[in-house]
């Protein structure tokens, strides 16, 4: 049981519905099968966001859902709010997606057409980019930026990777030559990237697969950034599956069937996205199993740092 939950529950008119806990990351997230349906309930991480970014964060799932794509929209409480506070946690509620996850961090995938399904993803991108596009914040939107500052800056959104206490010597000063070489690199080319909101987070646990239909959950680390950046998340979990370009080629090519993007500095930001990850986890090295996981993690980071650069030589 859940103190908080069950006044929650009284909140949007469930009071005493079934509930059980489903995810446990940044932010707790609890299945309520209410009467009308199962419903998602979120119980927000104290101090992780602000309000102005949570209401954003709602504001535009709302709008994308609204536009036809396949994501969580608010559900008002009985007072017609999208979010509450019970007991100083900020709580939500959102629609309940169906289907099942596209696959986990670190198993092989397991999808019988994989070449159609990474298609059909990047199509789904496109058509997000796009809504995103024609879309119009209200004056109170407030989200976080993935701009150069955000990934290769002093602060970093999710750590100062170079000063991770799981590097070498050596990665070290790997990581902060890439650091400086991307410094440069995107000063040279972020006014003609494209650049506005994307979700920042398309791993495959936040694709979700419900027969030929994509859905994309968890906006939580959305904001403003680069489009190439989400491609190169969606793309990062699948580079030791053994048809990866094809892959890559599939999504690349179903994205560019509905929206221009230019993939020149591909291989840059998957080194970006990748050096994010050993940041996010320095920052938890309390978590369970963090030690093997940090390997694995600096060992991506730094193969696509050396190869990256070696470009650049």
């Amino acid at each position: 049981m859940n103190a908080i939950v069950d006044k929650a529950l009284a909140l949007w008119a469930m009071d005493g519905a079934p509930y059980r806990l489903i995810a446990a990351r940044e932010n707790q997230v609890f299945r309520v099968d209410a009467a009308s349906g199962p419903v998602a309930m979120r119980l927000h991480r104290p101090g992780y966001r602000r309000d102005a970014e949570l209401r954003s964060e709602l504001d535009w799932m709302a709008a994308a859902a609204r536009g036809g794509l396949r994501v969580p929209a608010p559900v008002l409480s009985a007072s017609g709010g999208a979010m509450q506070v019970v007991d100083g946690t900020r709580v939500d509620v959102l629609t309940w997606m169906p289907g099942a996850p596209l696959g986990a961090n670190n198993q092989p995938l397991d999808h019988p057409d994989r070449i159609g399904l990474f298609t059909a993803l990047g199509r789904q991108m496109a058509r997000f980019h796009d809504l995103c596009d024609a879309w119009t914040p209200p004056a109170h939107f407030q989200r976080c930026a993935w701009d150069r500052a955000g990934l290769v800056g002093d602060t970093p959104l999710w750590g100062r990777f170079w000063e991770s206490p799981d590097l070498s010597g050596d990665d070290r000063i790997l990581f902060e030559t890439l650091r400086h070489t991307a410094n440069d690199r995107l000063t040279a080319i972020e006014s003609a990237h494209d650049y506005g909101l994307i979700h920042a987070d398309l791993v495959r646990e936040n694709i979700m697969v419900d027969g030929s239909a994509l859905g994309f959950i968890d906006f939580d680390d959305g904001g403003y950034g680069f489009r190439l950046f989400d491609v190169a998340t969606a793309l990062l979990p699948n580079l030791a599956e053994p048809d990866y370009d094809r892959l890559r080629a599939a999504l690349l090519g179903g994205y560019r069937s509905l929206r221009l993007l230019d993939t020149s500095a591909l291989p840059l930001f998957l080194a970006l996205r990748a050096l994010t990850y050993v940041g996010w986890l320095a920052q938890r090295r309390d978590q369970p199993g963090s030690s093997q996981r940090s390997e694995r993690l600096v060992s991506r980071a730094r193969d696509l740092s050396q190869s990256y650069l070696d470009t650049m030589t």
